[in-house]
């Protein structure tokens, strides 16, 4: 099943993503040249390792009549020096005084079922297109056809649309 976001640039170092009804918001910080008006896409992308781990913890909680008063979960990031990427994601869940000890480890195990996690232990493959001009007028003007052309890396599919004549 594919799904689509728009992506669009409503100025400044602001990026926005429409899905459905909703439009996401993220900007850059003002030190990296953006007004900070909304979280960065990375945060973004932290912040929905945190929140699809709590769904899952949440709804173990409510399907098993649990206490969630008081519940939460810690999430913190380590950075690589040498790659500048994060190198590992730690989730401390704070559990409420008298939580039941017999779902303490399910609970953990409810955690690490995070559809955003699963992904990233088992990655997508990427393809990232460059259209020039409408793709709908490209696709269906039938005396121009699309060359494309892929990438070296096996993670990224880098495809160039060109408009070029039938046989040239």
């Amino acid at each position: 099943m594919a799904m689509e976001m728009v992506i669009s640039f409503p100025g400044g170092a602001r990026v926005d993503a429409a899905y459905g009804d909703f439009v996401i918001k993220t900007d850059q910080p003002l030190s990296d040249g953006g007004e900070d008006s909304a979280p960065s896409p990375f945060m973004l992308f932290l912040a929905s390792l945190g929140t699809c781990a709590g769904i899952y913890v949440l709804s173990f909680c409510q399907n098993r009549g649990l206490p969630t008063d008081g519940l939460r979960i810690r999430q913190s990031a380590a950075w690589d020096p040498q790659t500048h990427l994060v190198s590992r994601v730690k989730f401390d869940i704070d559990l409420p005084a008298g939580f039941p000890k017999k779902y303490q480890g399910a609970l953990v195990k409810a955690a690490q079922l995070c559809t955003v996690k699963r992904h990233l232990e088992n990655p997508p493959h990427f393809e990232i297109e460059r259209t020039l001009g409408s793709q709908a007028s490209l696709l269906q003007n039938p005396g121009k056809e699309v060359v494309l052309k892929k990438s070296n890396n096996p993670m990224v599919s880098t495809k160039v649309c060109q408009k070029r004549e039938k046989g040239a």
